[in-house]
């Protein structure tokens, strides 16, 4: 089945050449890149290696050569496809390397090295953590969605602490309420923002007023 499915998709990947009118492509130097020839090559795919044929494209000026339907694929630089780098950062992050290795070959019948698991493991992680920093950096600068709504002149805030349990080495040195015993719990503040009601103007002369740059 594997061999079928691999077969398949070999045929499906066999691109034709381009058309007239697709016979030049931007290049990154800011000329073009003209179409050469077509070009095969083989990637690792979750039924197994498969054979793909594409353009190939060379720029004149800066004689660098790009495969768009690599790009495309997602497959540009690499020799796994994008299912199989899925498995291998899934068990990478699950077993040892070579324990990893030897599951791909036993679940899914793929042969990799255990350098690869690490390898696609470790860039995969890191671009996950990539991800979570930029979310974080856009939370910090209130990089937030556009509302589109009308503007709300007077906002109330209420703020809150509470206790939240956490695992032992988060409350290390830390007292607990009672005397001699240790912390469970780390407080987190929750701020809740509402519209002020019509009703409570004049109470809320001496409240936090925020007005919205909305």
């Amino acid at each position: 089945m594997h061999r079928a499915g691999a077969a398949a998709l070999s045929q499906l990947l066999r691109g034709d050449p381009p058309g007239l009118d697709e016979r030049e492509i931007p290049c990154p130097c800011g000329q073009k890149a003209r179409y050469r020839e077509m070009r095969a090559r083989h990637v690792l795919t979750a039924v197994g290696d498969v054979e793909l044929l594409r353009p190939w494209y060379l720029c004149s000026h800066c004689r660098h050569g790009q495969c768009p339907a690599d790009a495309a694929l997602d497959i540009e630089k690499l020799d796994l496809s994008p299912g199989v780098r899925r498995m291998l950062a899934l068990v990478g992050s699950e077993a040892p390397f070579d324990h990893g290795r030897r599951q791909i070959e036993l679940l899914a019948g793929l042969k990799v090295t255990a350098k690869a698991v690490e390898r696609t493991a470790e860039a995969i992680g890191a671009d996950i953590a990539e991800g979570e920093q930029r979310e974080i950096q856009r939370a910090r600068q209130l990089d937030l969605p556009i509302v589109v709504c009308q503007p709300v002149p007077v906002l109330c805030v209420e703020m809150d602490g509470t206790g939240v349990p956490v695992v032992k080495a988060e409350t290390a040195g830390r007292s607990g309420k009672e005397s001699g015993q240790p912390a469970h719990t780390r407080e987190v503040k929750s701020v809740l923002f509402s519209p002020s009601p019509r009703g409570m103007r004049k109470a809320m002369r001496s409240a936090i007023r925020i007005p919205l740059l909305m």
